[in-house]
């Protein structure tokens, strides 16, 4: 019995030491779990050049595109955009503390409509501008839910739309009648998502208003606004629906042409500029049916209490626009997507969709000074404003060939398109005022670059 238990000892202190060298052997053989990256390692530096003309079969002699802004331009070529982006975006993986920033800069003609007021606006007169887009720092707090919170304070682009400033995320070169004239671009402020479940988001901040920075000339009014909405993640993520609302006045206190000061001479809006509202609505739905198949519906409404001025009372009955818009894009192979757009956008009083002739133009507007702005039909306080339907199809395509590798150059994307507009209710706000509708074909290239 003695024996049996010598025997037993020995044969598990032997299967023990195979067991601790297998253990050791395999220690050696497995390479080691590569340290987590530091916050530095995610700092990201690229860019893009992007450039374009749009051709106006249609000739206008005031050689503007009238209903666009980025490629307003008729049959001139444009240096839309040069843009730098340095950023730490946050993990969306976070589940603890983490912290990011984006600063994005621009060059280019599509600066002209993207200024935060008073920031780089007068710095250069010219077609070609300089803009500050993005200037934001970045929080993501495990707080309230499991999905936590995440803070953006600074300056942000807007929630609203299915189209954007940065040109590679958009499906076509020419923009949208919604995204031009009825959401905002830009805003200076605290923006809030609280991701309440995998499947549900909440927006809730607040800004110095639409384009606007902070103070005096960067505020073209003294009242805050809000910007917020919810957000939907349904089936896997193939389903996506944004619903947002930014709420605020937006009228510069600044539009005074007689100089007596607000409210006391409401001379063009009949209002007072600090408390009239305006609300400005988009959802937006992004569905996948297939992997290779993308359809996305904008519907939009703005309206503000000011302008549309009553002869008798001297009061502002308010003006407003909606409409909606739907493509379809189709991938065939990681080089071509065909692409779609058909739209149609009410602008009722006459009031948001306009030209701005000179470079200058726009911002102008936007701080309430003295500009050159184009309307069909114009702005006459107490008189008819039938306003204008405008209704557009494009058919465009994006090719982004390969090319060989190098140290910078990361792709190359050509965008063509056809583009047909009309008013579907008898105004001519093309070709300079003479035609009902217009057709033009455009045509950018789009290179990305990274420098780390």
């Amino acid at each position: 019995m003695k024996r049996f238990c010598l025997v037993g000892v020995a044969a598990a202190a032997l299967a023990a030491n195979v067991a601790l060298a297998a253990d050791v052997d395999a220690k050696k053989k497995a390479p080691e779990a590569p340290p987590p990256p530091s916050w530095w390692e995610a700092v990201t530096i690229t860019g893009l050049v992007e450039g374009g003309e749009t051709i106006n079969f249609a000739h206008p002699s005031d050689h503007i595109n009238f209903g666009r802004l980025f490629d307003d331009r008729a049959s001139q070529p444009l240096l839309n955009q040069a843009m730098l982006t340095v950023q730490r975006p946050l993990d969306p993986k976070a589940a603890g503390y983490d912290f990011g920033f984006k600063i994005q800069g621009m060059v280019g003609s599509d600066a002209r409509y993207t200024h935060f007021l008073g920031e780089l606006d007068y710095v250069i007169h010219d077609r070609t501008q300089l803009d500050i887009v993005e200037a934001n720092a970045q929080a993501h707090l495990p707080w309230l839910t499991s999905g936590g919170i995440d803070v953006k304070v600074g300056q942000y682009v807007t929630l609203e739309g299915a189209e954007v400033i940065y040109a590679p995320d958009n499906p076509l070169y020419s923009h949208s009648y919604i995204f031009n004239f009825g959401i905002p671009f830009k805003h200076t402020g605290v923006m809030t998502i609280t991701h309440v479940a995998p499947e549900l988001d909440i927006y809730a901040g607040v800004d110095t208003g639409v384009n606007t920075s902070i103070g005096w000339p960067g505020d073209n009014n003294d009242a805050p606004a809000f910007h917020g909405g919810i957000g939907l993640n349904l089936l896997d993520g193939s389903l996506t629906i944004l619903a947002t609302t930014h709420i605020g006045p937006e009228i510069p206190k600044q539009l005074d042409p007689l100089g007596v000061g607000w409210p006391n001479t409401p001379v063009l809006c009949g209002c007072d500029p600090n408390n009239t509202l305006r609300y400005l609505n988009d959802v937006t739905v992004t569905w996948k049916p297939t992997e290779n198949l993308t359809f996305i519906t904008d519907l939009n409404y703005i309206t503000d209490g000011g302008f549309n001025v009553d002869p008798i009372t001297g009061r502002g009955q308010g003006v407003r626009g909606y409409g909606g818009a739907q493509y379809a894009i189709y991938k065939i192979n990681d080089i071509l997507k065909i692409v779609g757009r058909g739209e149609i956008w009410r602008d009722q009083n006459g009031f948001f969709v306009a030209a701005f002739p000179h470079s200058l133009d726009f911002i102008n507007a936007e701080h309430g000074f003295p500009a050159t702005v184009i309307a069909v039909p114009p702005i006459i306080p107490g008189g008819p404003t039938p306003g204008t339907t405008y209704a557009e199809l494009t058919a465009g395509l994006t090719i982004s060939p390969p090319i060989e590798k190098n140290p910078l150059i990361t792709g190359i994307t050509f965008r063509p398109e056809v583009r047909w507009d009309t008013s579907l209710n008898g105004t001519s706000p093309f070709a300079a005022g003479t035609r009902h509708s217009q057709v033009t074909f455009g045509l950018d290239i789009i290179a990305p670059f990274t420098i780390r």
